[in-house]
């Protein structure tokens, strides 16, 4: 009796045996031909043993709008190597286990471990040899390259045992999900062993090779008509000066200018609005991405956050061409690469979710690990896609920060984890944002805040679980419309005692030199159909003997990202103004005026905040009070502006916000540094519960970030959560300037 229930125990723990998906591992070469991987065969003497399902476990495959699935079988088809299991009896000249001297039967219940010298063993025996660091054959004494492991019986409920390669998660969520995926197509060079390494490398130069064709552009390019058409249109550049004239006997002091920029729409081709970026043309033809994700692992995302990460990160993987390349980094007590940077084909997609899938969260929250590796990846990588981001999600504080001498825990300082060359302002032409995203309540909004400001990204608040996909969503659709990049803005005064007083451009960096006769703003990339507004403030001389006074040149450079080339704007605009004995009107730009309300009202959120952190809420809320009151009297509001009536919205939620100290600390904090991050770089983040809430975000989001939300509101994988469907854009996008 006590051998049949042995027999049972291990046929069901054996059933979880991971699954590898079907693939050719034979080379064209002959040498590769003689190179057999480990195998484990299995024979069960009962069929169709059913195994649970981790509640972790998420399907990633699409829906047809059919309502249809469109995944393939759930049963893989067993590799010719590596993993797998048989029926037939392994082909072994010896019947004898030798480490345990026992028969190895058909029928016994028991795994067979055939490796790669083809000489076969018990798995149990096999398995505990190899514990021992022993990774040479007992009988021929080969060195092997693959080994066999098995989690401790007392790790896994009902003591089922688990084979797995040494680096992947020791939980069974990784096997049951993968069960569920479809088999991929992968390439018949690759290994399966290959995806997931037993030990991660010193340097990180092991990312996938770009196409040719990304490396040698000029190759698709037929005849100069057809690389006009492949490439970006200029980008448009308007200025608005305060008031159009100005008495000749009268100086002004501080006098605003505005420069308007506005992204061309796309690239390669696509001229209209309608035509969607994300179609297998347009993916051909933009600035293909390199994205890493470094994401939070640790315990407390185990339940539903984890389910709803794996499900957003799918989404991601699904949206990503052929030419774009993904790399996973996920982080708890420590940090480690899961996911190599490869290309998104077929094949690599699959792989992808196959390393998404084995998600599972446990341990502490070591946010600067995570972060200090993502940031190697990307510094290491051979090959370098035009366009480079991290992406960095946590739902903790980091339990990993160096305590003082006086025992109290001093915050991580981020900034040198970031190695200068991809900082902003590190010098060099390779910057690459983190876009940090703050899921829930219990993540140390202060920290994700200020590693995004440092490198270039964008914060995200995410309040709400269901959200996070529609978050990375907006994220990934303008990383995945990059249309220029390193733009630059160069201002020059154009009349001899005209100077530049100073320049509004939020995060953005900026410099005057020390006559005041020039400056700059550093802009960096754009996405298609994407504006930036910055205010320029200079003294109006008093000028006699001219009906116009030239106050300003505006020039503008940018790098296109396909064809690498430096385009330099040859039509200057030149800011002028009216000069008149007697000017009987002023009527103040509309357009100055909105956008004096938006830096007053981001300059209210930065004061209020910092009173806030001194535990004063009181006098935050007045401060935010009275910025809501002075823009209700603006021109713009007294018209009707929009932009007014969304930014009084925001300051009203935020006062919301800040009601009391536990309010403020569970989400008033992450709600106001989303909405600074929003404002400083002028893009869209998400924030709150939802990335289209009543606030300025909407006034941010442009057409592609739109469309991706929209598609990641709309299309779901496998059976979604209950959540209300909201339009995409409940707040109409801001006016565009005449």
């Amino acid at each position: 009796m006590g051998s049949t229930w042995r027999k049972a125990k291990l046929a069901l723990g054996l059933n979880m045996c991971l699954y590898v998906p079907h693939q050719k591992l034979e080379d064209s070469s002959p040498s590769s031909s003689t190179s057999a991987s480990a195998s484990i065969k299995h024979h069960r003497d009962t069929a169709n043993v059913p195994s649970r399902l981790s509640s972790d476990a998420v399907p990633l495959s699409p829906v047809s709008p059919s309502g249809e699935d469109c995944r393939r079988p759930s049963t893989p088809t067993p590799s010719s190597s590596g993993l797998r299991v048989s029926k037939s009896a392994p082909k072994s000249s010896k019947r004898t286990c030798s480490i345990c001297l026992t028969s190895m039967k058909l029928g016994q219940g028991h795994a067979i471990f055939t490796a790669e010298c083809s000489h076969s063993f018990h798995f149990q025996c096999i398995a505990s040899n190899i514990k021992h660091g022993n990774q040479i054959c007992p009988v021929c004494r080969a060195k092997w390259k693959e080994i066999p492991f098995q989690s401790p019986a007392s790790e896994l409920p009902n003591e089922r045992s688990r084979i797995s390669p040494s680096d992947w998660p020791r939980d069974d969520a990784w096997t049951t999900a993968v069960r569920r995926l479809p088999s991929p197509r992968l390439d018949s060079t690759r290994r399966i062993s290959s995806l997931f390494h037993a030990y991660e490398p010193g340097t990180f130069d092991d990312d996938e090779a770009l196409d040719q064709q990304q490396e040698n552009p000029q190759q698709n390019v037929i005849d100069k008509d057809a690389s006009k058409n492949n490439s970006i249109g200029a980008i448009e550049v308007k200025t608005y000066p305060e008031v159009s004239a100005v008495p000749r006997s009268n100086s002004r002091y501080n006098f605003a200018i505005l420069i308007h920029l506005r992204a061309p729409i796309t690239s390669g081709g696509l001229n209209s609005r309608n035509q969607n970026i994300f179609s297998t043309t347009a993916q051909n033809s933009r600035a293909p991405v390199d994205l890493v994700t470094v994401l939070d692992v640790s315990g407390s995302m185990a339940g539903t956050k984890i389910a709803l990460l794996k499900r957003a990160m799918g989404f991601v993987i699904q949206h990503l061409g052929p030419f774009d390349r993904l790399s996973i980094i996920v982080f708890s007590s420590t940090a480690r690469r899961l996911f190599p940077l490869r290309r998104m084909t077929e094949a690599g997609r699959q792989e992808a979710l196959q390393a998404v899938n084995s998600l599972t969260a446990n341990g502490g929250t070591n946010v600067a690990e995570g972060l200090r590796k993502g940031a190697k990846l990307i510094v290491d990588r051979k090959w370098k896609n035009p366009v480079g981001s991290i992406i960095l999600l946590s739902d903790g504080q980091d339990t990993y920060t160096v305590p003082s001498p006086s025992g109290a825990h001093s915050r991580t300082d981020y900034k040198s984890l970031l190695p200068l060359s991809i900082q902003r302002n590190g010098g060099t032409g390779l910057r690459i944002p983190v876009h940090t995203f703050g899921f829930g309540a219990d993540h140390d909004a202060a920290s994700m805040h200020s590693i995004s400001e440092m490198s270039g990204g964008t914060f995200s608040f995410i309040e709400a679980e269901g959200v996070i996909q529609d978050a990375f969503a907006q994220c990934i659709g303008g990383l995945l419309s990059v249309v220029v990049q390193e733009t630059c803005v160069k201002l020059e005064c154009a009349h001899p005692n005209v100077l530049i007083n100073s320049i509004k451009a939020g995060n953005y960096q900026t410099s005057v030199t020390a006559d005041a006769k020039e400056g700059s703003i550093d802009v960096g990339d754009l996405y298609a159909d994407e504006e930036r507004d910055f205010l320029v403030t200079v003294n109006v001389p008093v000028d006699e003997s001219c009906d116009e006074t030239s106050l300003l040149k505006i020039k503008c450079s940018y790098r296109d990202p396909i064809s690498k080339e430096l385009v330099s704007l040859e039509e200057n605009n030149e800011v002028k103004i009216q000069r008149a004995t007697v000017v009987e009107q002023t009527v103040v730009s509309r357009e100055v005026d909105r956008q004096r309300n938006r830096l007053r009202a981001a300059e209210a959120m930065a004061e209020a905040r910092a009173a806030a952190e001194r535990g004063d809420l009181t006098g935050a809320v007045y401060l935010l009070e009275s910025c809501c009151r002075a823009l209700s009297e603006t021109i713009s509001a007294r018209a009707g502006d929009r932009l007014c009536v969304a930014l009084c919205a925001e300051l009203k939620e935020m006062q919301e916000r800040m009601a009391n100290r536990h309010v403020y600390e569970s989400s008033g904090r992450a709600y106001v540094l989303s909405g600074l991050s929003s404002h400083s770089w002028q893009r869209a983040t998400a924030r709150g519960d939802s990335t289209d809430s009543t606030s300025l975000v909407q006034a941010y989001q442009t057409p592609t970030m739109t469309d991706m939300v929209t598609r990641s509101q709309t299309m779901f994988f496998g059976n979604p959560p209950q959540r209300k469907l909201r339009q995409a854009q409940s707040f109409p996008a801001r006016p565009r300037p005449r």
